[in-house]
């Protein structure tokens, strides 16, 4: 119910409105996903850089050890023999800055790889060979600097970080090694700007042994060097141990992480950073939110321009629309609308003055064809009409009674018919501009009156009491036949649709603007509300196929607007408990008391 009331304007501008939002919605979708693809694209390639940042620290950090633990070795021969003993426990006892590089102690050893000095007592360690370890070994092969793996200290017992470099001379022939080593369980080698950095952004820093399956650094996790979760445990290090070096995973706690790798060859550590994936969400969901907003005001502007442009579209319609009402109600059939304004309304307005050309063309062939059946049938209908009155008065001798029962049947229909063709006479007459008034200043009550007593033999006839009011000092200015032809018409309505036993009043009282205003009213049912505006057009009928109907020509209202309009009055009607039709004509003056 509501949809079909809503105009076409308003139609275009919900469907306006509609549009935009739906517009607005599926390109802030989209935005959203590609933002949540761009953002997560990324901060996958910051996790790439910051890992492979931090494994270049401490790959740098590392090297710099081993750098000074080499520039050092060069100090512990002279040239062509290694120093004594005694000579290099005092000066590797002196070097506080390469101490605090390896807290773990300093270590000199012979061309064999056995301890002979150090710098931080062990028990047992002088004079342990060292040769069988990895590192050591790749360093007497290679005769290299070297950096181990991270292993358990032979008699520390701890897991640490071994550096050895060569001692050689001047030609080159290997002297011993002088090695350093840092506890990993105590030696942060994460730079402490990454680890903040990390901690901002809530991300987890790990570094990895993928030989050993240690963890050698956490970010989150104290304890130094511990074994590596079981396979299935931490998804986070399964993909990165599988060789995936960017992606996403979900986290043991079901969050989603977005991880990068970056691989430490030397040393086989695998450095891993991963973030929370809600920080990819947390921008472009912020992102969503402006641009949300910004396209809530968007509609809020386009909502009233949209309107306003529907409107102004419409509005020739409009004004087309209540153009054709105005002709339709007030039968005017010489009207054309103007063939102006868009191609469509233009087009419209062709189309309905084609039409009322047809229509007015159709009205002129059906008025001169009802004039001219009306004229022919009027001579030979009197003729009947006489010669019936003529026979049912007894002039021509006394009938039986079957014959006298038809004929005054006959009498009766001819009579209708003769009616009949009156009205249309009277209503070509009427509309052709072609019947005259005579208007005279008379009083009003005796007119109304006579018309009451006339039609009080039809009101007995239907059981109904005809009654009526008149001031007599009222005066109207009138033609007194025509306005008779009003109140009869008015009256036989009144006495039609009355029930049985019901009251048909006439009443005349004074109108404003100079009018008198007579009135006729039933206490039937009243006219349909819907017929209201087809009151007064000819072979219009309320109840159109009743019996009641069937009784009238559908010509009495349209005679008495235009003959309304003849003596220079108006003419209504509304229901009050019963229909109440009115004219109103103009009062000359009123009537000098008798004194």
């Amino acid at each position: 119910m509501f949809r079909h009331s809503l105009g076409i304007g308003t139609r275009l501008a919900i469907i306006i409105v509609c549009f935009s939002l739906t517009a607005i919605i599926a390109v802030a979708m989209t935005a959203y996903r590609a933002l949540n693809h761009d953002f997560g694209a990324i901060l996958a390639q910051q996790q790439a850089y910051e890992a492979q940042r931090v494994s270049t620290m401490v790959s740098q950090r590392l090297q710099t050890r081993l750098a000074m633990l080499d520039s050092f070795s060069t100090t512990l021969t002279d040239g062509d023999n290694r120093l004594p003993t005694s000579r290099i426990e005092a000066f590797i006892g002196r070097k506080s800055a390469l101490l605090e590089l390896f807290p773990n102690g300093l270590l000199v050893l012979d061309e064999k790889a056995t301890a002979i000095a150090e710098s931080v007592f062990v028990q047992d360690r002088i004079g342990t060979n060292y040769a069988d370890r990895a590192h050591f070994a790749r360093a007497l092969e290679t005769r290299q600097p070297v950096i181990s793996r991270p292993i358990i200290g032979r008699t520390t017992g701890v897991p640490i970080l071994s550096f050895v470099v060569p001692i050689e001379s001047d030609a080159d022939d290997l002297l011993g090694f002088l090695a350093g080593s840092i506890n990993l369980n105590e030696t942060n080698l994460i730079p402490s700007d990454a680890l903040k950095l990390s901690q901002r952004q809530q991300a987890q820093l790990l570094v990895v042994d993928t030989e050993n399956f240690l963890y050698v650094e956490s970010a989150e996790e104290e304890g130094g060097i511990r074994s590596l979760p079981s396979p299935g445990e931490n998804p986070l290090i399964d993909a990165a141990l599988s060789g995936m070096g960017l992606g996403e995973v979900t986290g043991p706690d079901g969050n989603q992480l977005i991880y990068a790798t970056s691989h430490l060859e030397r040393l086989g550590w695998l450095f891993i950073r991963a973030v929370p994936k809600d920080r990819a969400n947390a921008p472009a969901t912020e992102s969503f939110r402006q641009f949300f907003k910004i396209s809530l005001i968007i509609i809020l502007v386009i909502l009233p321009l949209g309107f306003l442009v529907t409107r102004s579209a419409m509005k020739p319609l409009d004004q087309m629309t209540q153009r054709i009402r105005n002709m339709s109600s007030s039968g005017a059939s010489s009207t054309r609308l103007e063939v102006a304004g868009p191609p469509e309304v233009r087009n419209l307005a062709l189309a309905f003055n084609q039409l009322q050309d047809e229509r007015d063309a159709t009205s002129k062939i059906q008025e001169d064809f009802l004039s001219n059946v009306s004229h022919e049938l009027r001579t030979p209908l009197t003729s009947m009409n006489g010669a019936l009155k003529l026979i049912a008065s007894g002039v021509v001798g006394k009938l039986p009674a079957k014959a006298d029962e038809m004929t005054r049947l006959a009498l009766r229909n001819s009579e209708r018919l003769q009616l009949l063709i009156s009205d249309l006479l009277d209503f070509n007459k009427l509309t052709a501009g072609e019947m005259q008034a005579t208007m005279a200043t008379q009083p009003l009550a005796p007119i109304v009156m006579q018309a009451i007593e006339d039609n009080q033999a039809t009101a007995r006839e239907h059981r109904l009491v005809l009654t009526g009011h008149c001031d007599a000092e009222l005066i109207i200015h009138t033609d007194a036949h025509r306005l008779r032809q009003i109140l009869d018409n008015f009256i036989s309505n009144a006495i039609k649709f009355s029930p049985d036993h019901g009251e048909v009043r006439v009443e005349a009282q004074s109108a404003p603007d100079g009018m008198v205003r007579l009135t006729v009213s039933d206490q039937g049912r009243g006219f349909p509300e819907q017929f209201r505006e087809r009151l007064f057009r000819r072979f219009a009928q309320a109840e159109a196929g009743t019996k009641r109907a069937s009784k009238g020509t559908g010509l009495g209202l349209a005679i008495c607007r235009e003959l309304t309009l003849l003596l220079g009055g108006r003419i209504g009607a509304y229901n009050d408990r019963g229909a109440h039709f009115w004219v109103e004509l103009p009062i000359t003056g009123a009537r000098e008391s008798e004194s």
